[in-house]
This record gives C-alpha cells, sequence and structure tokens, in this order.
C-alpha cells in the first residue's frame, strides 16, 4: 500500500508542469491577513491554492473568505474593458473614448449646474494612497465639496466617538497581542467570530488566561459562546445599558480618582445625570436583569485591567456616537485607558476602514485626519499640493445626504469608486431612485455591481492580486500589500484611473504619478505633524518590518504601539467624558401595534459588505446562497411562520422576502436579516434615512417591521 502511495504522489508531482507565488493580504476584513496564492500549471488547466503568512497581527491564519478570494478576483465576469451605455446596453469601448466621454460631460455639469454639481463617492476597501488621491482629485481636480465614502457607514460613529474623547481616533488604542492579557473584556455589539475570525485567537487566548468576557448582543452568536456573561440587550438600547455599568461603577466605588482628576474633564456631570437614573427603568428599557447589569459593571469595575471593544451593533444606530461615547465613559472612569492590558477597541469592518477615513475622502476631512474648515490645517494641505488655500473647497455632506442632493437635483454627476450604495444604503428604494436622475455617471468596479447597473459609464478596475499599495489594519498598523499578478484584458488601477481622469480634465500636473509609492510618499509628507502622521513610514520599512502602528513621526520612529500613555490628543492633555441621556436626540422607531417587532441586521462569515466579490466565489456562494430571517420558534408560530419557509418583512420604507430560520438564539421581539443580498432580499429597503446627528451614520440595527407568510398572502 505505501508503495502504491508513494507512486501515486509522484505521478502528482509530474503532472505539475510549474508553479507560480504571489504574495499578497486578504481584500476582507480589517485584520488584514497577509497570504500568498499559490498558482499550479497541471497539464491543461490551472490550480489555485491560498494560505496563510506569518504577520504581527493574524500571524498566519485565514478565514474561510480568505482561503477563497481568489475565486472572485479571478472570475470570468470581472470587466476587463470600458463600458459605455448606449441604448440601454453597455458596449465596450475603448479608454480614450471613456476618457473623452468623462471630460465632455463633467464639463458641461460643471457649466450648467456648479463646481459642486459633480460628486465623488469613495470606499473603505482601496488603498490608502488610492484614498488619499480620491480626496484630492475631488478638492484639485474638480474643485467640488461633494466627496464622501462607503466607510460613513461603518465606522463614523466610533471614528468620533474616538475624537472626541480622546481628541484622536485609531481603531485600538492598543496592540492586539495586549489582549490575551487583559483582565476583563466588554465586547459590546461586535461578533467577530464570523466577521473577523482571525481575530478570535487573541479573545481565546485571554479566556485560558482567566479574563472574564462580557458580550452585549440581541443575539447568540458563535462569539457569544465565549462569554461568561451574555447581556441580550434590546436593539437600540446600547447608550442605556451603559449608564446602567456606569451607575453601578460609581456606586461600588471602582471608580479610579487619582485618574479621573489628573487626566480626565467632565466626570462631574455625568457622575450627576447617572446618579438620578433608577437600575429598574434601565432594566426595563434595556431588556437586560438587574442583576446582570450588577454582575457586569462589578467584573469590569473591579479588575485591575480591562478593555472595551465596540462595532456595528452599537454604531450603526442613530445615537451610535454618543452610545460609544458612553463605553469610553466606563473606560475613563475606571482609568482603564493608556496603560497596559486597558484599552478601547473599534473592530473595523472594511478591509482599510481605518486608513480610508484619515486622508481625505471623508465630508470634513484633510490628510492626515486633518480638517478641511481648519485654517491652519488648509494651508498646510494646499501647500503640499501646490495650490492656494482658498481655492480648497469647503465641508460636503455625508454619503447618504449625497443621495439627497442627487434627488433633489444639486448634484448632477458622480464618480463613484469601488462601492455599490444601491445594496449598502439605507432607505435603498429611494437611493436607486436618485442616481437614477443623474446625467451622468461614471462607476469604477471589478464586476457590474447593482449600482453600476446604472451607470452611463463603468471603468474596469484591479483587483487585491493586481493592485499594489498600503492597508491600514483596525490596529492602526500600516501594511504594505504587495501585488503583483497580471491585470486582466485593460484594467487599470485605481491610482492610474484617477490620474488619468484629472489628466484629461487639464490638472494633470497635480497627479503626475507613475507608481503607488510615490504617492504614498506625497502621502506621508502630507499627514506629516497631523493626528494620523505616517511621515516616517516607507515602503522600504513596511517590507522589512511587516507593519508600522501609526502615529510614526520619523523614519527613526517606531511607530505607537500604545496610545495615551501620559496625555490624551486634546489641547489640554485630558480625556472628555460627556453625559448620555437615555432618551436619544433622534427618536428611535419603536414596535407597535402596526409594525411590532424590532429588526436588526448584520453579516455572515461567508459574504463580505453587498455581497458582490463573495457571490463571485463558488466556494463562499454555496454556504450561503439566500438571505433569511432568523426569528425565534415562539414569534415565529405566533405570526404562522413555519421554518425555512418564504416570509414577507414589511417596514414604513419596503417591504422583503427571504427565508425563514428558526433560532431560540434571539430574542423574542426580535428578528435579524444579513444585508449581503439586493433586489426582494435587500433588508436596507426597511431602513430609515434618519441619521446620527452627530456622525450621519444611518440606524440599520433598529428598525420597526412585521412580518407575514407568504402562503397567508396567497391564500388570502
Amino acid at each position: 500500500m505505501t508503495d502504491l502511495l508513494l507512486k501515486y504522489f509522484r505521478t502528482k508531482q509530474q503532472e505539475v508542469q510549474s508553479e507560480k507565488t504571489y504574495d499578497t493580504q486578504c481584500p476582507y476584513c480589517s485584520m488584514q491577513c497577509k497570504m500568498q496564492l499559490i498558482e499550479q500549471s497541471i497539464v491543461s488547466r490551472k490550480k489555485y491554492t491560498t494560505i496563510g503568512k506569518d504577520n504581527p497581527t493574524s500571524e498566519g491564519r485565514l478565514c474561510i473568505k480568505g482561503m477563497n478570494a481568489h475565486q472572485h478576483a479571478l472570475h470570468s465576469d470581472r470587466i476587463k474593458y470600458p463600458l459605455l451605455k448606449v441604448n440601454g446596453e453597455f458596449v465596450r469601448i475603448s479608454w480614450e473614448e471613456a476618457l473623452k466621454h468623462i471630460k465632455e460631460n463633467f464639463a458641461k455639469i460643471q457649466s450648467e449646474d456648479g463646481m459642486n454639481a459633480l460628486a465623488v463617492y469613495g470606499s473603505a476597501s482601496i488603498t490608502n494612497e488610492e484614498a488619499y488621491l480620491l480626496g484630492k482629485f475631488a478638492r484639485v481636480a474638480l474643485k467640488t465639496k461633494y466627496i464622501d465614502y462607503n466607510g460613513r457607514l461603518c465606522m463614523s460613529a466610533a471614528a468620533s466617538a474616538a475624537s472626541q474623547t480622546f481628541g484622536m481616533d485609531r481603531g485600538l488604542t492598543n496592540s492586539l497581542s495586549e489582549i490575551p492579557f487583559a483582565r476583563c473584556i466588554i465586547l459590546a455589539g461586535t461578533n467577530i467570530a464570523e466577521c473577523q475570525p482571525t481575530i478570535m485567537p487573541y479573545f481565546e487566548k485571554a479566556k485560558e488566561n482567566g479574563a472574564y468576557i462580557i458580550a452585549i448582543d440581541p443575539r447568540e452568536t458563535a462569539t457569544t459562546k465565549i462569554a461568561d456573561l451574555h447581556l441580550k440587550v434590546k436593539p437600540g438600547t446600547d447608550a442605556a445599558l451603559a449608564n446602567g455599568l456606569l451607575k453601578v461603577i460609581i456606586e461600588e466605588n471602582y471608580i479610579d480618582e487619582t485618574f479621573i482628576q489628573e487626566r480626565a474633564n467632565g466626570f462631574e456631570e455625568v457622575n450627576e445625570y447617572v446618579s438620578s437614573l433608577d437600575l429598574e427603568e434601565i432594566a426595563q428599557m434595556t431588556g437586560v436583569p438587574i442583576e446582570q447589569i450588577r454582575k457586569a459593571a462589578v467584573a469590569f469595575g473591579r479588575e485591575e485591567t480591562g478593555m472595551i471593544f465596540t462595532a456595528r451593533g452599537v454604531e450603526q444606530q442613530t445615537d451610535g456616537s454618543i452610545a460609544v461615547r458612553n463605553f469610553l465613559n466606563i473606560l475613563i472612569a475606571t482609568g482603564k485607558i493608556g496603560k497596559p492590558y486597558s484599552g478601547y477597541g473599534a473592530i473595523t469592518g472594511q478591509a482599510n476602514g481605518q486608513g480610508a477615513r484619515e486622508h481625505g475622502q471623508k465630508a470634513d476631512q484633510l490628510p492626515g485626519y486633518r480638517l478641511i474648515e481648519n485654517e491652519e490645517h488648509r494651508a498646510y494641505i494646499a501647500s503640499v499640493w501646490g495650490i492656494n488655500k482658498d481655492e480648497l473647497p469647503t465641508k460636503g455632506v455625508s454619503a447618504y445626504e449625497m443621495m439627497e442632493k442627487i434627488h433633489d437635483g444639486e448634484i448632477t454627476g458622480m464618480l463613484l469608486m469601488c462601492s455599490n450604495p444601491v445594496v449598502s444604503n439605507p432607505n435603498a428604494n429611494f437611493v436607486k431612485e436618485a442616481l437614477k436622475k443623474l446625467k451622468f455617471f461614471v462607476a469604477v468596479d471589478l464586476f457590474v455591481s447593482e449600482t453600476a447597473k446604472l451607470a452611463n459609464l463603468i471603468l474596469p478596475t484591479t483587483s487585491y492580486l493586481e493592485d499594489e499599495g498600503t492597508m491600514t489594519n483596525l490596529e492602526g498598523r500600516v501594511t504594505l500589500r504587495e501585488a503583483s499578478y497580471p491585470s486582466p484584458g485593460e484594467a487599470k488601477h485605481d491610482w492610474q484611473i484617477i490620474c488619468d481622469i484629472a489628466r484629461v480634465l487639464g490638472k494633470e500636473n497635480y497627479f503626475s504619478f507613475s507608481s503607488a509609492e510615490e504617492i504614498f510618499n506625497e502621502l506621508r509628507v502630507a499627514s506629516r505633524g497631523g493626528i494620523a502622521d505616517y511621515y516616517g513610514i516607507t515602503y522600504d520599512r513596511l517590507r522589512k518590518e511587516g507593519g508600522i502602528l501609526w502615529p510614526c513621526l520619523d523614519v527613526e520612529h517606531k511607530g505607537t504601539k500604545r496610545l495615551f500613555e501620559t496625555s490624551f490628543a486634546h489641547p489640554d492633555g485630558k480625556a472628555s467624558m460627556v453625559v448620555v441621556s437615555n432618551n436619544p436626540a433622534v427618536p428611535k422607531e419603536k414596535p407597535n401595534e402596526e409594525f411590532p417587532l424590532y429588526l436588526t441586521t448584520g453579516r455572515v462569515m461567508s459574504h463580505y459588505l453587498t455581497g458582490v466579490q463573495t457571490r463571485k466565489s463558488p466556494s463562499l456562494a454555496a454556504r450561503n446562497f439566500e438571505s433569511f430571517m432568523e426569528i425565534h420558534p415562539t414569534t415565529a408560530l405566533k405570526y404562522n411562520i413555519q421554518d425555512h419557509s418564504l416570509v414577507k418583512i414589511e417596514s414604513r420604507r419596503g417591504s422583503i422576502v427571504v427565508r425563514s430560520k428558526w433560532s431560540e438564539a434571539i430574542r423574542q421581539d426580535t428578528i435579524f436579516v444579513p444585508f449581503h443580498w439586493d433586489e426582494s432580499q435587500n433588508v436596507n429597503r426597511l431602513v430609515s434615512k434618519e441619521l446620527d446627528p452627530t456622525c450621519r451614520m444611518p440606524g440599520f440595527k433598529v428598525s420597526a417591521v412585521k412580518v407575514s407568510s407568504t402562503m397567508d398572502l396567497v391564500s388570502n
């Protein structure tokens, strides 16, 4: 038998005619796992395998998405040439023709409707170089104030909360390596086991080391299974729950008085407010029993070290920013920030969710986390770009608000880069209706997405395998994504497309870049002295060191592993606590007789964002080929809904049809639907247009809905 096996393997080895290896990084979540694609030529076909590569963050681990990422990049549906819509159908044209159409239509729109009639919609999946260049393109080449990006729908609540509290927003205030040594960990609204699986070993190691883990989530998930205590909070009440925890911590004297006195402002006002609250009322409001609130508060308060992590469950609400601030109040009150094994982490969702928001894609930002309405900041960036600061536009509006301005006719042309707002935005039917009104719409993408279908012109871009550049992971660690795989057809890198358009618009002098590294070197200078200072980071250093945590002030600087050890980033060096009311400024939808259930949304492990990429992967699509509604069996029976049956879900905005999935893991007053599908399964059709007043985040996690069996509809 052994001889036969040896003969078999020798035969297989002989079949492999050649083998090539390509270094890259996973294109999906914010862990940014390093990996290699192995391409083997075997007789008349090619075989592809993706394996993990050692790195400081994921230590060679890959999840199911990373292992199969190459399937979408190598898919036959990739766009390989510019496509122009003619009589409702897309036809292939040359790049020269495509750029001519852009030049003529952009010029006509700005001549007829004004400079701000053009808008740019960016992405948190593109590289730092491309995010930087896109912001520069909007302000220098188009001279428009309207630019924002899809990260607005993901990280804006955590970003604004950290900036207001600490004076700085970096995903993690500590490096991931500190997690295993924290004594108590709160996971608020985050399902890392499915959304960022390669981070889980850090928390599992903490558990092995004796850490007490508290999970806050309306559902039982793969993440809550590792928790010692699961607070099954009612959707939309996270801020109130944090007030309950803070009340107990203060009353039981688990606060760090010295830290508060020396390093924080606002504690007296917070103390006065939470002292006036009734814990019984908070328990009724949140659906979390008093004894569990007390248990969680004491567990976190009494330990010397502790960390709090938030994600979309807390943040994607119309009070998401202030809710995160309340969890940061807990950290400050207990002095668990700026020291070993204590700190805050915003579990970034998108691949470059951190870096993409640091260098100018946001409506109010300039590179280095500078503010566009700060005269000193404007002057510095203008000097780097070689323009007068008065030429820089002012602040625009958030991503969804741009859709409203399109609908109203104020914006009549758009350049969309690597995003799919028809599926990702709230009030999705409205967004689709708005985009159809554009006079000229250019989409840059890998595939003809649901949004790209509405474009007048689609430009083919390159994938993660082909496009070199830097990415910044959830820690704030800048990494270099190597990419050497051949580009398909006439596809170009995003940065090349931006430079080409700038050239035909007569702005070539500002965009004469020949490589991603050349762009990064300008970014380094533009970020210098800013909050997100990349100046000391170079491609050579990244290749040698595997990644560097910003801020990194010069080439001798080793990067910053732990923030706020001696001072916060506010001018007075102190953190800012704030009173958080149990009654949010923007009232949330509450179930009533007509719409009796809460709807909350989220991800599944096998898919990413709107699913455009992962649904092109056979291995991933097979795991979840359709959307579903998770519902408690008791609730299902109340509404005559059988397990695995088709069900209609309705809100005040619209309706969808998905398949039911009974689960005792969810609250009886709540249903859950993932957001990776379009058309009749697009759950964002049901979500309100109401936005967080601070960060303009939509309230994806809280909608009032009703459910009914489609069989009942047929019989009626």
